[in-house]
């Protein structure tokens, strides 16, 4: 299984495409030690696999023999696990005013409720039109209050904080 570097550049040299005078083999096939590049590429062709270059970095280099596609294959395989464990965390945008009524401030907190039960994290802002930006109390109440009143289905992971005309905070999905 005695194979040449494939045309599209992958991450490891293998067999003759190794430049190195000495290498180190590690693996259960063959005894972990130094051996010269011919030695360890007669191995190979011996067990009809590949000598693949796991580390390059040392000296002499670090070399494994084994079944080169499978050993790529396993690695894509790997890589698509660990993709697919990973939590994609949205981040959903809630914004009201500083005078928003009872209501209104109820429907707010019921989708909040939804995004966060989801998984998603909510960024709540107040806006200040004009004149209302001397409500800036206000609006850190009604942020607060919000928080308190999800406080069963998230956490405040940032507190309110001014950024231009608007006012902020971030909450984050409790753990069930």
């Amino acid at each position: 299984m005695y194979r040449p570097l494939p045309k599209k550049k992958v991450g490891h040299r293998i067999n003759a495409y190794i430049n190195s005078d000495q290498v180190r083999l590690v693996g259960n096939i063959v005894e972990n030690g130094i051996y010269s590049i011919q030695e360890a590429l007669q191995f190979a062709r011996n067990k009809e696999l590949d000598l693949v270059e796991i580390n390059p970095k040392v000296n002499p280099p670090v070399c494994k023999i084994l079944d080169y596609k499978k050993f790529l294959y396993e690695q894509k395989k790997k890589k698509k696990q660990f993709k697919a464990k990973q939590i994609k965390v949205n981040t959903k945008e809630i914004r009201f005013g500083p005078q928003i009524g009872d209501h209104d401030g109820k429907v707010k907190i019921k989708s909040a409720e939804k995004f966060l039960m989801r998984g998603d994290k909510v960024k709540v802002f107040v806006f200040f039109k004009g004149r209302s930006i001397v409500y800036k109390d206000q609006g850190k109440i009604k942020l607060l209050k919000f928080a308190e009143e999800i406080e069963e289905y998230g956490r405040v992971e940032q507190m309110p904080v001014m950024e231009g005309k608007r006012m902020y905070m971030i909450l984050a999905p409790k753990k069930f």
